[in-house]
């Protein structure tokens, strides 16, 4: 084991930055190194947070960036300077032996002062294509970590190192299908589609399925037997989605969030998702096959440029929200529910997709670039 040291991980902002930044932690502090968190100050972290007393956290108050000529880009400025002199004065007590920025303007600020302070920082990138924080932060940083290595491109004058994206400790062991969805209190039996969002939900995708019920209501696979929903809607429509399958007759569990997805992947048959680098790295890690529905509004598309690598793999359908027609949409799910082997094809596709064991080869990454620096001195 190396020797223990201490690490930063700035991971906040959105579940996208933050799950993974805690699956690398859990590494790091499995192998005797003590971490530090720098999250933001949204609700979602405090949340997520609360288990894992073991890690010492400290909120940054950094923002997205706003347009250029925006009156908020003076707050985004003044923020940032915040941020980056807490963590100057975080560094010099702390003494961390490495910084990782999970991705977004959480991190900018925390991978500046790393540069300036002289410590070795990396950078983590998710998506298939970089937003502007990870294309800035590149700058500063020694080594590029990506989720896809289509995202390469992105990043011309760094040096990248291909790892995935890092998944949840709790999330790596699938369940009996009967077990997770009897936890649900579903029937153990019946084909089950996962609908979900994100962390925050997904309006669009709510949306579809609203209107898409009515078309499944009378859905039987080959052994005649009906569909059932698991509906993870996000903060507002959880009433309303449940009602409607009800209404429809369709068996179901809707809940605005799930906080043991393990349970909710191993009971899926088919995932209906946005395409979020955390999501889809948990759909691979479950190998799953899905219908991904980009979020349209995403910075750079690059929830778009995610889904299409899934596509191109064979491991999904991607669905444009903007031409997603009800009845068409419930077509294909009925189609793939009762294709099982297109739905194994899709699996396999899945699973490979993405590297395996992400959280430990960003922490090799880590320890390894420390030791060189060390060994260099």
């Amino acid at each position: 084991m190396a020797v223990p040291k201490q690490f930063v991980i700035a991971c906040g902002g959105t579940g996208g930055h933050l799950f993974p930044g805690l699956a690398v932690a859990e590494v790091l502090h499995d192998r005797g190194h003590e971490v530090l968190l720098l999250v933001s100050e949204k609700e979602i972290d405090a949340v997520a947070l609360r288990d894992h007393a073991e890690f010492r956290c400290e909120k940054l108050p950094s923002i997205g960036m706003p347009a250029l000529l925006s009156p908020a880009f003076l707050r985004f400025l003044k923020r940032g300077w915040e941020s980056f002199s807490t963590c100057r004065q975080l560094y010099s007590r702390y003494q961390p032996a490495g910084v990782l920025g999970m991705g977004g303007f959480t991190s900018a600020a925390p991978l500046l002062a790393a540069r300036l302070s002289g410590i070795p920082c990396y950078l983590h990138e998710s998506n298939a294509i970089a937003g502007r924080a990870n294309r800035l932060a590149s700058r500063w940083t020694d080594r590029v970590l990506l989720g896809l290595k289509f995202c390469e491109s992105s990043f011309p004058k760094s040096t990248c190192i291909v790892t995935g994206t890092p998944v949840r400790r709790n999330l790596g062991t699938p369940l009996p299908k009967g077990e997770a969805r009897a936890a649900f209190g579903l029937d153990p039996e019946l084909p089950t589609l996962l609908v979900m969002g994100g962390s925050q939900g997904a309006a669009g995708i709510n949306q579809l399925l609203f209107r898409s019920a009515a078309y499944l209501k009378d859905f039987r696979d080959e052994e005649n037997r009906p569909l059932q929903v698991i509906h993870l809607t996000g903060e507002r429509d959880d009433n309303l989605a449940a009602i409607n399958y009800q209404r429809e007759g369709i068996a179901s569990h809707v809940a605005s969030f799930h906080h043991k997805m393990e349970q909710a992947y191993s009971a899926a048959d088919l995932v209906v998702s946005r395409a979020g680098a955390a999501s889809l790295s948990e759909i691979s890690q479950f190998s799953l096959p899905s219908l991904l529905i980009p979020f349209p509004f995403a910075s750079d598309l690059h929830q778009h440029r995610n889904a299409e690598a899934f596509r191109d793999a064979g491991a999904a359908e991607l669905i444009e929200e903007k031409t997603a027609d009800p009845e068409s949409f419930a077509l294909l799910v009925r189609n793939l529910l009762n294709d099982g082997r297109r739905r194994e094809r899709m699996a396999a596709a899945a699973g490979s997709v993405l590297p395996r064991g992400a959280a430990g080869l960003v922490a090799d990454v880590m320890e390894q670039g420390i030791a060189t620096r060390e060994a260099g001195r």
